[in-house]
C-alpha cells in the first residue's frame, strides 16, 4: 500500500506550509487586535490522522484507553499551535510541522498512561484493603458471602503477588543500573592478559 493510502497519511508539506499559514495569521490578528483564528478542519485532521497513526505504534496500541491518549494529544496540538516556531531551523531549511506535533502527541500519551497507572494503583489499593462487605450484596442468610468470600481472597493474594513481583522487578534494575555504573567507572585490570 502507498504512503498516501494510508489512514492516517498525512503529507509534511501540505501539512507544514497550512500550519504556517496558520500561525501567520495568528501573529497578525494579534498585532491587530482581532480575536484568534479558528483552527482549520485540514489542520484539525491532521492533529486527530498524527494521534491516531502515533496510538497504533507497539508502544501504544494495547492500552485499552487509547482513544482517550488520542484525544488528550488532539488537545494539546491545539493548544500548542500558536507556540509553533515558523523560522525554527530544520535539516531540509523547510518548517516540519509533523515532528513537532508528532513529539506533543508522544508525550500527551505518556502524560495519560501516567494518570491511568495513578488510577489503577488507587483502585488497586482499595480493593486490596477494603472489607469484603463492601463488594458483596446484602443477603439474609449469608450464602452469597461464603461463595464469594474465596474469590474476593484470591483475588487479594493475587494483588500481593504482583505488587511483590514488581517490587523485585524495579530493585533489580536498580541494581543492575548501580552494576553498570560501577563497571564503567572501573579501570579494567588487563595483567592477566598481557605477560
Amino acid at each position: 500500500m502507498k504512503p498516501k493510502e494510508k489512514p492516517h497519511y498525512v503529507s509534511n508539506k501540505d501539512f507544514s506550509n497550512a500550519v504556517v499559514e496558520y500561525c501567520t495569521s495568528v501573529h497578525e490578528a494579534k498585532n491587530d487586535g482581532e480575536p484568534h483564528p479558528v483552527v482549520t478542519n485540514y489542520i484539525a485532521s491532521c492533529f486527530l490522522k498524527i494521534a491516531e497513526g502515533l496510538s497504533h505504534k507497539a508502544n501504544f496500541v494495547r492500552y485499552t484507553y487509547r482513544e482517550e491518549m488520542v484525544m488528550d494529544a488532539v488537545e494539546n496540538c491545539l493548544k500548542a499551535i500558536e507556540n509553533y516556531d515558523i523560522e525554527a531551523a530544520t535539516r531540509s531549511g523547510k518548517p516540519n510541522a509533523f515532528a513537532y506535533f508528532t513529539q506533543i502527541s508522544w508525550y500527551a500519551f505518556l502524560r495519560r498512561i501516567q494518570k491511568e497507572k495513578k488510577q489503577q494503583d488507587i483502585k488497586m489499593k482499595y480493593i486490596a484493603e477494603a472489607d469484603i462487605s463492601e463488594f458483596l450484596g446484602d443477603d439474609d442468610d449469608g450464602m452469597f458471602q461464603q461463595q464469594t468470600s474465596p474469590f474476593v481472597d484470591t483475588l487479594r493474594q493475587r494483588i500481593d503477588v504482583v505488587k511483590s513481583a514488581d517490587s523485585e522487578f524495579k530493585e533489580y534494575v536498580k541494581e543492575e543500573k548501580k552494576r553498570k555504573r560501577r563497571a564503567v567507572n572501573v579501570d579494567s585490570d588487563l595483567s592477566d592478559f598481557i605477560e
